[in-house]
């Protein structure tokens, strides 16, 4: 029996369904060509109600990780709790929401959520529920751009792995984690230095846009590793974790 469900939605949006719980990461592109289904990478009103705890996560604010209208989702079900960055800029019109930062944790009922730190703005988020540990980057990556000096480089290198540091000692069982295009040749390393030092059970390519194709090349260039890699195909694609 698989422990939990994933839906890969789109870019690094994706719904994971446990025994208990929803959790849903990074959700923003709400647009498809065809049924609003999670096999067409979109979030149904029907997925929401639900007898399970359904836990709503934004990374940060840019604009492709946190869409305001995760927050239209609480008049389909007002049981519905969102734990948001602290980068993001609360409105008045938004429902109360979780607000956390790198360092803290916060305990909602039988899940565990603690912020960890990023290479960007925002935070990364580390959830344990159901005797599962799910970790999602949001923009935590070794961001090593051909284009830039090597100061630059050389001081993303110094913060990717301290704080890569403080991850070590927590056992990952599912890992979402950036696999850029846009950093070129340098697209895996942040990815490779994660799984050789974290070693997660399951690791999930992630925020690549509309080219999937790089999470093949992810997976040749570490098969072999103790971790199971995620080849993702398609929007909506369904990738089941057996533990």
């Amino acid at each position: 029996m698989y422990k939990a469900k994933i839906h890969y939605l789109y870019h690094s949006g994706f719904i994971v369904e446990t025994d208990s719980n929803i959790f849903i990461f990074d959700y923003f592109n709400d647009e498809c060509g065809g049924e609003r289904t999670l096999d067409n990478g979109v979030i149904p009103g029907e997925v929401l109600k639900t007898g399970k705890g359904v836990y709503v996560f934004a990374s940060h604010s840019h604009l492709d990780h946190f869409n305001p209208l995760i927050f239209d989702w609480k008049n389909i079900n007002p049981k519905i709790e969102y734990i948001l960055s602290s980068d993001i800029e609360m409105e008045e019109d938004y429902p109360r929401c979780n607000v956390i930062s790198e360092g803290e944790s916060i305990q909602i009922k039988d899940v565990t959520v603690k912020a960890y730190g990023s290479t960007d703005i925002g935070v990364s988020f580390l959830v344990n529920a159901d005797g599962l540990s799910i970790f999602h980057a949001g923009d935590f990556n070794w961001w090593h751009w051909n284009g830039e000096s090597d100061r630059f480089n050389c001081r993303m290198e110094r913060s990717f792995k301290f704080k890569i540091e403080k991850l070590k000692g927590e056992c990952i069982d599912i890992a979402f984690f950036p696999v850029d295009y846009r950093l070129e040749d340098k697209y895996s390393i942040g990815g490779e230095y994660f799984i050789e030092n974290l070693i997660p059970k399951l690791f999930v390519p992630m925020h690549f846009g509309d080219h999937p194709e790089i999470t093949r090349d992810f997976y040749k260039k570490v098969k072999g590793c103790k971790t199971q890699i995620a080849v993702i195909n398609e929007r909506g694609q369904e990738i089941l974790y057996w533990a």
